[in-house]
């Protein structure tokens, strides 16, 4: 008889409380009815951590006596090797049916109907860019592929371009993952299989050669395995605390290559010290000095349609009304922070708002650069408020716990990074036709720097292919069972290769998907704005 790990913090329940159904059960110690076969892991004090209540000491107690051994908990990750051989991984075969156009405009349905071209305009300019707007696509795609069912907390849409660097609160810069739309619990492959088939498309798009992308992604998925054995062997703590600083780890590098590594690099770690460099001159002032503008005597957010506009040149709103019913849904967010922070934001109110057009996949959905200033001159504050939908991964992976899918975005994002931002919060309004729309909150920037990817050598996306790496373990070794993942992954490399052989083959699918949406364009089933 094999035994196999249940983490009870993971399931997709719900409740119709204001708190989750999950964290009642957790809070009551109730546990699933035993199988044979299966260790239950109740998750008492983590699940009562997120919802900020602390179990009775009996609840506790009790919830570390039938807590696993590491020896049981690594049979479970190794016994999932049935269930799911390593070298299945390397499986994709799609179904003839399969027509991502289909996928593309039903997600269209619910963005803002005049921003959805300019979603589709993007996903044209290459298969890479096709590739960061397809999270859905892909979702569906990996719901066919065998899996371990090992889940942890998945960021749900983790490509390479949502990796980067930000200042922690202690104001060093730190590297980790930077996007969680569509953060989810879900089986760890499948966040594995989305950084890794996003090296092998940028690198093909960047003109490397087979073997180099190859290279690149085993490099990905090689530091995820060698990571996520270093955490099994861990306490949870040294886990929680691990981070990567990126003028440490600048350093440490260095230091471990010889003179002649040395001089061969230096055009790539002059690029990443000047990358570092602009990184920290991306801060709160710049940001001011860039999006705003002072206009008879008070200071505006500048227009720049259709990526920015602000609200009085919103048609069909009632500006004096609108900026009213913000400053309420400031106030309900900043009942979301703690309480230190909610201080720090007694210091600055509202006094602009304006409409905003981000990234790749989020284009479609509202988003809104807010201004808040206080009664000094220069103090003052961008914060950035971005609608969130149910994830992309939801009908695949199970719906969230949580009703609003901004708290959603923020307890995923809370837990998979090292450091998050000091204004990250939630809140709910409505829509101008009266329709519930979620919004998550933080600053516009913040040391925020992102990787220049199309002009990476083969090097230089070697190398953070290894951060990314690292860094995707260490979120998951965090939420999810790190030595059942660890004893699964294993010494070997299979895992490693049926990982890259996955991200050719689907580097070849999303090329074909990349056609298939121009040619939808051409023949007038998809409206596409391109040069946006």
């Amino acid at each position: 008889m094999t035994a196999q790990v249940v983490d009870t913090s993971l399931g997709p329940q719900r409740g119709g409380s204001g708190r989750s159904r999950s964290a009642v059960l957790d809070w009551q110690c109730v546990t699933p009815p035993a199988r044979e076969g299966v260790i239950v892991v109740p998750q008492t004090t983590e699940r009562c951590a997120n919802t900020g209540e602390t179990a009775p000491a009996s609840a506790r107690s009790a919830a570390g006596a039938s807590r696993p051994s590491r020896e049981q908990r690594a049979a479970s990750g190794k016994a999932a090797r049935v269930r799911a051989p390593l070298e299945a991984h390397g499986d994709f075969r799609p179904p003839p049916s399969r027509d991502p156009v289909v996928l593309l405009l039903s997600q269209a349905k619910t963005g803002v109907p005049e921003l959805v071209p300019i979603r589709h305009g993007r996903m044209l300019v290459s298969p890479f860019t096709f590739y960061r707007g397809a999270a859905l696509l892909m979702a569906a795609d990996l719901h066919a592929t065998p899996t371990s069912g090992l889940r942890t907390q998945l960021c749900g849409d983790a490509h390479l371009s949502n990796f980067g660097a930000y200042a922690s609160p202690e104001r060093r810069l730190v590297f980790d993952i930077n996007d969680f739309d569509e953060t989810l619990p879900g089986p760890f492959d499948w966040d594995v299989k989305r950084l890794a088939a996003s090296f092998f498309i940028a690198g093909r798009d960047n003109g490397f050669s087979k073997k180099q992308c190859r290279n690149i992604t085993l490099t990905t998925t090689g530091s995820y395995r060698t990571a996520m054995r270093a955490f099994a062997a861990q306490t949870i703590l040294e886990v929680w605390y691990a981070h990567l600083d990126i003028q440490d780890a600048f350093a440490e590098f260095k230091a471990t290559l010889s003179a002649r590594k040395l001089k061969k690099n230096k055009a790539d770690l002059k690029a990443a010290e000047t990358l570092g460099a602009k990184a920290r001159t991306r801060d709160a002032m710049q940001a001011l000095g860039k999006l705003t503008t002072m206009a008879r005597g008070r200071r505006r957010i500048i227009s720049d349609p259709p990526l920015i506009v602000p609200i009085d040149e919103l048609s069909g709103f009632d500006t004096d009304k609108l900026l009213r019913q913000l400053d309420g849904l400031v106030a309900a967010y900043y009942g979301t922070l703690q309480s230190d922070r909610r201080r720090l934001l007694d210091h600055v109110a509202l006094t602009d708002v304006a409409h905003k057009v981000v990234g790749v996949g989020s284009v479609g959905m509202r988003a809104w650069i807010l201004l808040l200033e206080g009664g000094l001159e220069a103090e003052a504050l961008l914060l950035q408020a971005k609608q969130a939908e149910v994830s992309a991964l939801a009908d695949y992976a199970g719906p969230s716990e949580y009703v609003n899918q901004g708290e959603r975005v923020v307890a995923g994002q809370r837990l998979m990074q090292a450091h998050s931002d000091i204004c990250l919060g939630w809140v709910r309004g409505q829509s101008p036709d009266g329709r519930d729309e979620d919004y998550y909150l933080r600053q516009l920037r913040d040391w925020k720097m992102s990787a220049e990817i199309e002009t990476m050598t083969p090097r230089s996306m070697d190398i953070y292919a290894r951060l990314c790496g690292w860094t995707l373990a260490r979120a998951h070794a965090r939420s999810g069972d790190r030595i059942a993942i660890a004893a699964y992954l294993g010494n070997s490399t299979k895992f490693d290769n049926a990982i890259t052989d996955f991200a050719e083959a689907y580097a070849d699918q999303n090329d074909k998907d990349h056609a298939t949406l121009a040619a939808a364009v051409a023949t007038g089933r998809v409206e596409a704005q391109s040069g946006v």
